[in-house]
């Protein structure tokens, strides 16, 4: 498990894979959307797991036998969202199959999936196509003020994102 919180910003990662990642850029960005969301408390964790692991969770959770990229969980909020706790679950082995088929590094599309999750849990939903709107620009935002090159399939036509829409979110 790694920890790099301070007393009101509880941000942890649990590595269940064996998979080498950079949970410090996870983390940043996590602190960044919260931030900007207006969240001044948080507890929150990232469970980075393999697609086995996450087509259990994505099953047992919310009916999908399907490997998926992320699911979120808001797990308590207060009305103004300045205290969250969440959850994000989300699967490397997916980012790296999707990263190779777009061309893209896997840990850039791992973090697309983190700032997806984490926009999920602030509010934003992609399940209406001008919801899905507001979520890319702000993926693009986030990932941008990263300098991370941000992609969708409209970027590729042969994109392997095209049934992500249905991330899993549960929030």
């Amino acid at each position: 498990m790694i920890d790099l919180s301070d007393e009101k910003f509880r941000i942890e990662i649990a590595n269940r894979q064996s998979k080498p990642f950079e949970s410090e850029r996870l983390i940043f960005a996590v602190r960044m959307i919260l931030s900007d969301y207006g969240v001044l408390e948080t507890e929150f964790s990232i469970a980075i797991v393999d697609d086995p692991t996450i087509r259990e969770l994505n099953n047992t959770y919310l009916g999908h036998d399907y490997e998926t990229d992320v699911i979120s969980f808001v797990l308590e909020e207060d009305s103004e969202r300045s205290f969250l706790s969440g959850q994000l679950i989300v699967s490397i082995d997916t980012a790296e199959t999707v990263a190779a088929s777009i061309g893209v590094k896997p840990e850039d599309e791992l973090l697309l999936y983190v700032v997806h999750g984490t926009l999920h849990l602030v509010g934003l939903d992609d399940k209406q196509p001008e919801l899905a709107q507001e979520m890319r620009a702000a993926e693009k935002e986030y990932l941008e003020r990263m300098n991370v090159p941000y992609r969708w399939p409209s970027d590729n036509e042969d994109d392997s994102r095209d049934g992500w829409v249905d991330d899993g979110a549960a929030s």
